[in-house]
């Protein structure tokens, strides 16, 4: 009996040894044969990357070193909110990492106080949140390297630009990957670069928006007359075309045919435009044309567009003074745009709280365009279109209010126009006996990559009155931005300068999801209770008339004292008030009751349910074994000698 003891507990602990090696063969084997396999199952698919991050992962020829800097227990002591952002953005960056193919090198830092990995995220211009009361500081960042020495950094992640993060790490990632600086052809018929001013003798400074630009950009000018687009042109802006030369029009449409990305500004009536002016005649100076248009490219690339029409708004307009003496006028021309009339799904305007316009256009799709339309740019339902002759030598603003009706419409004044596009010159090049002075271009009659342009229908938001303060700062003119126009400029430049893989990358779905349930039951009880207070209130002025009636129709009415008739009302009231307050109580306990029973049910599938799944089939397991254990019992099976008897 005991050797047959020992014999079977020889046997488990055999059994359970061969499980053991059984167990770590498999998971070696799965680390071997299962490696780089992920599996993405959130709702939105947050830990996906799109076709486009995957294109600049593919595109890149160098490895690229990625440095997140978290510091973790300055998060936790002085933001525990940002916490869960900050697992999302490590794993995020895990997954590009792990789809990379071995170029993306991801190292994870938590910088402690007075350390070096702290100074070499100050170096990589990281971002240092410091917290109140002297805590230590705070970095949330990525840095960037490549094989040049190149560097790039994404200061600090904020959690409101969530749905941009793939684009912002892409973005990064394509700097790194290319750190050529972007060519931005510039084509304008405005004096941007700055013009003779008779009064000083001396050229005056270009405008502070182009400044900007060439601090980001390598800006190559562009002639008006122009028979061709260099193909090293990253972005054509052009800016106010007036009567371009018809070579100059088939130039900018077969740069688009081949690919090239476009921002364009058109105006009905650009403030900047000093074309047409005679000092010596200043009504044919008012009646000069100061309109521009980019026809027939517009049409064809499925735009519609009146440069005679200008569009106001009495919700937007600003108040402006015709003169120093005079008081501020509403001028519904000149407008004032809010985070809410920008698109917040486009990078370029999601970031965005201010833009303003002067005299603006309005732009929409033509009836049965390939491309896609996308506002990027509305005005308030409170507006409508003007004729652009009422702004030449306007004296007084407020005239323009006079029989102006809202349509109720929002009208785009910028937009970005995508898909593919046939060409404005179906039948070939223009033929006026002169070759173009460029190397040859194989015509093309449609394009040969969805085209993304960006119009916006106004110039004057580029002029320096409109979105700048020049102030004097020991002895240099400094450029203090009080609106987003110049961030409005460079975000689309930098957006269309991009691959055409990081142009596609657009916002993604939040990873924060809210409690919907709770809040609906909230949004109901709030209703109720609402509707409770509204019948409180309507009875207490019920009340209050019915005592002022009462009190009117007495003989005595210095008297303090309340009649029997007032007293009698004074204790209905009040009795009736409890009746309200009760049920606004009771409404309010039965959402707090209704939250509760939702918590309970689903701390019930959370702890309970999983638990009790893994019970049942480890009970259903065991009663199957036991079973064949006793269909296999020498004590149930019968003997040989049994057998041979039956």
């Amino acid at each position: 009996m005991n050797g047959n003891r020992w014999q079977k507990t020889g046997y488990g602990l055999g059994g359970l040894l061969a499980l053991a090696v059984l167990f770590l063969g498999v998971v070696m084997l799965s680390n071997a044969g299962l490696r780089g396999l992920r599996l993405d199952l959130t709702q939105n698919k947050l830990y996906t990357l799109t076709a486009g991050t995957q294109q600049v992962l593919g595109e890149l020829t160098e490895p690229v070193n990625l440095y997140f800097y978290f510091s973790r227990d300055a998060a936790a002591k002085q933001s525990p909110l940002i916490m869960p952002y900050a697992t999302r953005v490590r794993e995020f960056l895990e997954e590009i990492a792990a789809r990379s193919a071995g170029k993306i090198h991801l190292r994870v830092i938590d910088p402690q106080p007075f350390s070096e990995d702290e100074d070499r995220a100050a170096e990589y211009g990281l971002q240092s949140l410091q917290g109140g009361g002297g805590g230590d500081a705070l970095y949330f960042g990525l840095a960037g390297t490549n094989s040049t020495d190149g560097r790039s950094a994404i200061p600090s992640f904020q959690p409101d630009r969530e749905e941009f993060l793939e684009y912002d790490v892409a973005k990064l990632i394509h700097e790194l990957g290319t750190p050529k600086k972007p060519v931005i052809g510039l084509m304008s018929s405005l004096s941007m670069q700055g013009q003779f001013d008779p009064s000083t003798g001396q050229m005056s400074d270009p405008w502070p928006i182009l400044a900007q630009i060439q601090q980001i950009f390598t800006v190559r000018p562009v002639t008006s007359d122009a028979d061709h687009i260099d193909k090293d042109v990253d972005v054509l802006m052009v800016v106010h075309p007036k009567q371009l030369p018809t070579k100059t029009l088939y130039a900018i449409d077969q740069y688009v045919m081949h690919g090239g990305k476009m921002l364009l500004f058109v105006d009905p009536n650009s403030g900047a435009d000093t074309s047409g002016q005679d000092p010596q005649n200043p009504l044919a100076s008012a009646m000069a044309n100061h309109s521009s248009t980019l026809e027939p490219l517009l049409s064809t690339w499925g735009v519609s567009y009146d440069p005679g029409k200008v569009i106001g708004d009495l919700e937007r307009g600003l108040e402006v003074r015709s003169s120093m003496s005079a008081p501020p006028t509403r001028h519904i021309g000149i407008l004032g745009l809010r985070h809410d009339d920008m698109e917040q799904k486009d990078v370029v305007t999601t970031s965005l709280d201010v833009i303003n316009l002067a005299t603006a256009g309005a732009l929409a799709a033509r009836p049965g365009a390939k491309t896609t339309f996308e506002p990027l740019l509305l005005s308030s339902t409170s507006a409508a279109p003007l004729p652009a002759e009422r702004f030449s030598a306007l004296s007084d603003p407020s005239t323009l209010r006079d029989g102006f009706k809202p349509t109720g419409i929002r009208y785009a004044l910028a937009a970005r126009v995508t898909g593919p596009v046939d060409s404005a010159f179906p039948q070939g090049a223009p033929t006026d006996g002169k070759p173009a002075s460029g190397p040859p271009v194989a015509h093309l009659a449609k394009s040969v990559a969805p085209a993304n342009i960006v119009i916006i229908a106004d110039t004057d938001l580029l002029m320096d009155y409109m979105w700048v303060q020049m102030r004097e700062l020991l002895g240099q003119r400094i450029a203090q931005a009080f609106a987003n126009n110049g961030d409005l400029i460079a975000n689309v430049l930098d957006n269309l300068s991009g691959s055409s893989a990081l142009i596609s990358i657009r916002g993604r779905a939040s990873f924060s999801r809210p409690f919907e349930r709770v809040e609906a039951l909230k949004r109901q009880a709030d209703d109720r209770l609402r509707s409770k207070a509204m019948e409180l209130q309507s009875e207490l002025q019920q009340t209050e008339v019915k005592l002022t009636e009462l009190q009117s129709k007495r003989n005595d009415q210095a008297s303090l004292m309340l009649s029997p008739e007032q007293e009698q009302e004074v204790k209905r009231f009040t009795a009736e008030k409890a009746r309200v307050r009760k049920e606004l109580r009771e409404t309010q306990r039965g959402l707090n009751v209704d939250i509760d029973r939702l918590d309970s049910r689903l701390k019930v599938l959370n702890i309970a349910v999983a638990p009790l799944i893994v019970a049942v089939a480890g009970a259903v397991a065991l009663a199957l074994r036991r079973r064949r254990k006793s269909r296999g019992s020498p004590a149930t099976r019968p003997s040989r000698g049994e057998m041979s008897a039956t």
